[in-house]
């Protein structure tokens, strides 16, 4: 399940608010509590599945909530040192402090690099899921980012690779798949992509 699954299935918009998916999830898992519908199967996997979207978004959304999206005080304070140039005046008593503020784009950059090395540690601790739905949505802040695009193609792969290792074929094929339509003309990716199709036993 991806981040637009989770979504989708809680019947939100990309990007909705953390406030919103609480709120879909609490009004959506009354209505398929097993308590309310005790011989109703259907009703208990959609309810296990609205659980896992909601915890999948938590995960996500909360910590990209919390990150910058304009430039505010607390921002300019954070790059003041970054883009301070002290230039000396004629007298040696006295000094011209020129401050430059962050631009979105300083700030955008920031996010993508902190969001990059959380993505690292995910993958490094196999938090696949996580690492998924963290850069699926740095992808959708950033659809023009071939970099961020890059990162998203490989971390499919990563997860696709991890789910041969479990002989989930089915769910590998599906990940491997999205790694080439995400970044197609990456022809080192195409070509590790093959052979782990070649893992699968089945034609690319």
């Amino acid at each position: 399940m991806d981040i637009g699954d989770c979504y989708r299935l809680l019947g939100l918009r990309s990007g909705a608010s953390f406030a919103e998916i609480k709120a879909s999830y609490r009004r959506l898992v009354q209505q398929y509590h097993p308590d309310i519908n005790p011989d109703d199967k259907k009703s208990k996997e959609k309810f296990i599945a609205l659980t896992e979207a909601y915890k999948f978004l938590q995960t996500v959304v909360v910590q990209d909530e919390t990150a910058p999206k304009s430039i505010s005080s607390s921002a300019v304070s954070a790059f003041v040192s970054n883009y301070t140039e002290v230039k000396p005046q004629e007298s040696a008593s006295t000094t011209t402090v020129m401050l430059h503020p962050p631009t979105v784009e300083d700030i955008e950059k920031r996010l993508k690099w902190k969001t990059y090395e959380q993505l690292q540690r995910f993958l490094q601790e196999k938090r696949f899921p996580q690492a998924i739905a963290l850069v699926e949505a740095l992808a959708a802040r950033l659809p023009q980012d071939i970099e961020v695009r890059q990162w998203q193609a490989i971390a499919y792969q990563i997860w696709g690779r991890a789910l041969i290792a479990e002989k989930q074929f089915p769910k590998a094929r599906i990940y491997l798949k999205k790694a080439i339509k995400t970044d197609p003309y990456n022809k080192t990716l195409l070509i590790e992509v093959q052979r782990d199709f070649e893992l699968l036993g089945i034609q690319f």
